[in-house]
């Protein structure tokens, strides 16, 4: 497996945590958990924001490591 893949993996498991959490804090009625799992997703998308970073910088140095 090589790095641009373990980026593009990992970029897709962080995108998909976020939208979990967005959805959890959109359901619960819990207030405080609502509170939790919507600082969760800002987390995450700050994640996802600097690994597309990652991403694009890596696809640039190396064009290999692009994905179709």
């Amino acid at each position: 497996m090589t790095v641009g893949t373990q980026l593009h993996q990992t970029l897709a498991s962080a995108e998909g945590l976020k939208a979990s959490f967005k959805t959890f804090s959109l359901e619960t009625d819990d207030q405080q958990a609502k509170q939790m799992f919507s600082q969760l997703a800002e987390t995450m998308t700050n994640v996802v924001n600097s690994l597309q970073e990652r991403v694009t910088y890596v696809e640039q140095q190396e064009p290999q490591y692009k994905m179709p």
